[in-house]
Formats: C-alpha cells, structure tokens, sequence
C-alpha cells in the first residue's frame, strides 16, 4: 500500500495546527507521516511538534520562509510515494486520504489530486451540510469514482501530489512567496508535462479557510495582485481563466 507524506506549513497558527493533526490521526487509515514546517512562530507551535514528536516530524525555520518555501523543504524530506501539501487550518474527514490516494492512483496520467471543500475559489467549492468544524466529522466521503473529474486546476489547500509528477517538474517556485498563485503555477506545469489533475468529488475536508493570510486586507490584496502579475509574466495568459 502506498504511503503519503503530508507536509503542514505553520506560522503561528497552533490552534489551527492541534485541530489539523487531531483530525488526521482520527481519520486516516492509510500508511503516513505527518511533516510540520514551522516558519517561526511564536505561539508554542512548536513546543507543540516536539510534544507530539511520535506523530510529527518537525522542521523549525527561524523566519517565515512563506508558503511555497516551507512546502519545498517538506517536499525534500518527504518519504511518501505521494505527497500531500495540507494548510494547517483543514479539518480532514473519514476516508479522506484513502478515496484521495485511489484517485491519484487510478491511472498513470493522472498527478495531482484535491477534495471538496466548504471553502476554496473555482470548482472545488461545495455547499455541504457538514461544512462546519463540529460537522466535518461526520462527511460519509464514500467511495466514489464516478464523483472524480478532471479539472485544469486545483486549490493547495489540500494538495495530493503523486512523485513521480514532483521528479518530472521539480519544486513548487518559491517567487510567490509567501503565497498565492504558486499552486495555480504547478497545476500548468503538471499538464505541460502531460499530467492531469482531478476533483475526488467523493471527498469532502472542512476549510476555516484566510487562516494563514488574514482576512483581505489591503496588504493581502496587494500581495495578490503581485503574484498574479508574476503569474501573467511568466506564462503570458489569465489564471483566472482556469477557475
């Protein structure tokens, strides 16, 4: 059986964190470690990963690498067959990993995968009635290929990546630190190298979702615009096309 390596970027977000890792010891029941790459926070996160160090493996950064820079150094470390990038502040739900991995694994073609969500832009968005902490875990997530799609993007919230896609196009690109597009990016770099990805319609996570940015302040919209300038410089087209 193959085994995922799921890396959870944390900056200051312990609450968010204990929940996270809570609920994925509960629910998951196929082989995995759980890899935290803590961007120095401040807030006992990381008392919290040595506390928990039969369940964690943690890598502590003095600074705040961003997102794509703490995924890259998980990624590195990462033993899994699959690698699953997890935003500290996703609830995960019975069968989750499970029905993510027998999609992933379905066929060759196929890269990266990613769930439902109460909370994400394009397509991955559900209404759902256990889109709240206290429902989540009672998802049924019941096995279902005829829910898989094939989509020309998904959302790293919750990001299932085959290795064998990682060895082909590399790392994410840490130039949209500390965030936004750069898993817009990887998905066009995947279907470059011919890999498709695909909505596991039959998996459902809970999403608190503006955990690691704020809300949508002025310096989050200006981060945004940045990195969706980079994004258009680098590959010429609207990424909002995709969505």
């Amino acid at each position: 059986m193959q085994k995922a390596s799921i890396i959870i970027p944390n900056r200051n977000g312990l609450s968010y964190l204990q929940q996270c890792i809570a609920s994925i010891v509960r629910h998951t029941d196929v082989p995995y470690e759980i890899i935290v790459v803590d961007n120095g926070s401040k807030d006992g996160s990381v008392e919290y990963c040595l506390k928990e160090r039969r369940k964690v493996r943690l890598v502590s950064v003095p600074f705040n690498r961003g997102f794509p820079g703490a995924c890259n150094l998980g990624l590195k470390l990462a033993s899994g067959d699959a690698m699953l990038l997890l935003n500290n502040d996703v609830i995960v739900t019975p069968n989750w990993l499970s029905n993510l991995m027998r999609c992933l694994y379905s066929s060759r073609e196929t890269g990266i995968v990613g769930p439902t969500t109460n909370y994400a832009s394009g397509r991955q968005r559900v209404d759902s009635p256990y889109g709240s902490p206290e429902l989540a875990a009672q998802a049924p997530n019941i096995p279902d290929a005829g829910k898989w799609q094939t989509v020309p993007r998904l959302v790293g919230f919750c990001f299932l990546i085959k290795r064998e896609l990682m060895e082909t196009i590399g790392l994410l690109d840490e130039q949209f630190a500390p965030g936004h597009f750069e898993d817009d990016d990887y998905c066009f770099r995947a279907r470059l190298a011919g890999f498709q990805l695909k909505i596991a319609g039959d998996t459902f996570v809970y999403h608190h979702g503006s955990a690691s940015f704020g809300q949508e302040s002025e310096q989050v919209k200006s981060l945004i615009r940045r990195n969706y300038d980079k994004f258009v410089a680098k590959w010429g087209f609207d990424p909002h096309s995709l969505i």
